[in-house]
């Protein structure tokens, strides 16, 4: 079966990728408007970038009408915002927030999220978040026009609370301890819960990861 993507509407598309891409981490975007009002919202667009500058990047795509969400709308206001990580544990509120909300309504409010204050931003973190990375706005990339383009957000951590609750003996982060949850597509997520450890080749720096052999679920609906 080949796909010509030159043929194939903006749906099928995206609908393609978010199955085929796969697991996505989530980014649980916290930032705020220049009135000062919060917002909080999922991207599973999302991957860190490198570590000089310490840069990460998520993409918010635009409405079906078009239109940027709130989380670009506030960043062209105020240029930060905290990624919050996605632990299995709060898969159900970070699911929550992805309902559209008249514009300047706070999720954090509206669901009941606690949030905590920020070091160096004035964004918020999920005080729950086992990670949270503060940081401020490098550039958006637009790619492509109207519904379904998309608005591709780099930014600079500047800092990071991290949960002790999720650190190893050797104090580093502990993959199974964190436990946070990935896109699979359609409302399937996965749970990272099965992990293995694969050697890399002659040169290279060994992984380094815990096995539970714990079934993931096929989502927590």
């Amino acid at each position: 079966m080949t796909l010509d993507f030159a043929t194939l509407s903006p749906r099928d598309a995206y609908n393609w990728m978010i199955h085929a891409i796969t697991p996505r981490p989530i980014a649980w975007v916290s930032t705020v408007s220049a009135a000062g009002r919060t917002n909080l919202a999922p991207f599973s667009f999302f991957q860190g970038v490198c570590a000089q500058p310490p840069t990460l990047l998520f993409t918010a795509v635009n409405h079906r009408g078009g239109q940027q969400k709130d989380t670009v709308l506030n960043l062209a206001a105020v240029p930060e915002f905290v990624v919050n990580l996605v632990p299995y544990a709060l898969a159900e509120p970070m699911n929550q927030t992805s309902a559209g909300l008249p514009h300047g309504e706070s999720e954090f409010e509206h669901f009941n999220i606690a949030a905590a204050p920020s070091q160096k931003i004035r964004p918020p973190r999920v005080a729950a978040a086992p990670v949270a990375f503060e940081c401020r706005l490098d550039r958006i990339v637009l790619v492509g026009e109207g519904a379904g383009a998309a608005n591709v957000v780099f930014g600079t951590i500047v800092s990071a609370h991290v949960s002790a609750a999720v650190l190893g003996a050797d104090g580093q982060l502990d993959p199974a301890k964190l436990d946070t949850i990935g896109r699979m597509g359609g409302e399937l997520y996965a749970r990272t819960t099965e992990l293995f450890t694969i050697h890399r080749p002659e040169g290279g720096s060994a992984l380094r990861t815990d096995i539970n052999l714990q079934a993931p679920p096929s989502n927590f609906q």
